[in-house]
């Protein structure tokens, strides 16, 4: 029993260190780690973000970090056949794998982009709404990824950032909200708790 308990005990200190390491040292998760982002997203629901980011059919919406599409499709059915939905993302896989996905949904109106959050192939003014979830802290500046995204915002456009407690990139609402502010997005609301919020940002009209 000692033993499994001094088992247990190391596995857990090996997690806390390697979620500190990932925190200091942010980063995409890796695709070969997919099941974190295709893991049920409590507090942070695909209606949550619904009710939060209210898309408008027939919208522009800009998704950086979709993971393995796990809000991608549903915002893509919201918008309808005369919206579409970019989806931004470092990684081949994770696009490749979310495109796998709406092809099988039969949804023709996701298009893929794959770079940097900081540095976005997209003009300015090009959508009337943006989402990322658990995608921020990921990103090594994300005061750089808050001035992409006012960048690409429609004047009036919308920004919803989701964060879920546990993540080790979770970012706090007030640093967000600080962050957000020196880049030109005006705080609108917070939906949700400590454990897993949207935050909710307009860029001026």
């Amino acid at each position: 029993m000692r033993a499994w308990l001094r088992g247990l005990a190391a596995a857990t200190l090996a997690f806390a260190g390697a979620a500190l390491w990932w925190r200091r040292n942010p980063s995409a998760c890796p695709y070969n780690q997919r099941f974190w982002v295709q893991a049920p997203h409590p507090f942070i629901t695909r209606e949550r973000l619904g009710e939060t980011l209210d898309v408008q059919h027939g919208e522009r919406v800009l998704e950086v970090g979709p993971g393995t599409g796990y809000y991608t499709l549903d915002v893509a059915k919201w918008v309808g056949e005369d919206g579409t939905v970019e989806i931004l993302d470092v990684q081949r896989e994770m696009l490749d794998h979310t495109m796998a996905r709406a092809r099988e949904a039969g949804l023709s109106n996701i298009h893929p982009t794959q770079s940097d959050a900081t540095g976005m192939p997209y003009e300015d003014g090009s959508f009337e709404a943006a989402y990322l979830v658990t995608v921020l802290g990921e990103v090594p500046d994300q005061s750089a990824a808050l001035r992409e995204l006012a960048r690409v915002l429609r004047p009036g456009g919308r920004l919803v950032v989701g964060e879920l407690f546990g993540d080790p990139h979770y970012v706090g609402i007030k640093s967000m909200r600080l962050r957000a502010a020196a880049a030109g997005l005006e705080f609108e609301r917070r939906v949700g708790g400590r454990l897993g919020y949207f935050a909710r940002f307009a860029k001026p009209g």
